[in-house]
């Protein structure tokens, strides 16, 4: 066995532990508005170099109640919620399509912290997701195009073999493709998570109700 060879006997998971004692959160202190408070946190991730701050789990069900998730990657905040982008014809998509509900969890591990995020989902518009598509790299731009997300495919070959098909068609202007776009999620729970010592976190939730935010501390 080399020295690059997994160990052959699983470690003991059980014993794995670590505790918590960075920093607080007080529901006294947090912003009235949960896109605000996030915006706060966002930025203090960004300033740590947490690596992928914007990284995030995705998780839907579909019309059988069937979860499953991924990490996506966080693309805009606006008023209305937390926007992303993939293809509509993927999982994640049908799932969406079937129902339009979903939960997000971002994992700041280095700040000791986890945002949870549930709500709606919605298609943004067009023209946002045109606005968007001409920001990303052209590679990526053809990648929309060559890819049948999620869909199972005859090899490495066969996608490489596409995405030189429509590089060759569609040059350094491609289009967006019709199946292609974002959404958003429209937050009606929000909840920040601050790891603390013996397992006390500190768990902020804000939950909607009518046109208003109740903020609540629960047990953790």
């Amino acid at each position: 066995m080399s020295a690059a060879d997994p160990p052959a006997v699983a470690p003991d998971l059980a014993s794995l532990r670590k505790d918590y004692a960075l920093k607080t959160l007080d529901e006294r202190d947090v912003d009235r508005e949960p896109l605000k408070q996030f915006g706060v946190w966002m930025v203090e991730a960004i300033h740590a170099q947490v690596p992928e701050p914007t990284a995030m789990t995705l998780a839907t069900a579909d019309g059988n109640g069937r979860p499953a998730a991924r990490i996506v990657l966080l693309k805009g905040i606006d008023p209305k919620g937390f926007v992303f982008y993939t293809n509509y014809e993927s999982r994640k998509g049908r799932d969406l399509a079937a129902n339009p509900a979903a939960a997000v969890t971002f994992l700041w591990k280095e700040l000791e912290r986890q945002v949870r995020i549930e709500g709606r989902v919605e298609k943004v518009s067009g023209e946002e997701s045109d606005a968007y598509f001409e920001t990303r790299p052209l590679g990526s731009r053809i990648g929309a195009w060559a890819s049948p997300q999620s869909r199972p495919i005859d090899g490495r070959e066969w996608l490489e073999a596409r995405w030189a098909d429509f590089a060759g068609r569609y040059g350094d202007a491609p289009p967006r493709p019709p199946h292609w776009g974002g959404y958003r999620l429209m937050p009606d729970y929000v909840e920040f998570w601050q790891g603390r010592a013996s397992r006390l976190h500190d768990r902020i939730v804000y939950r909607r109700e009518a046109n208003a935010w109740r903020i609540e501390r629960v047990a953790p």
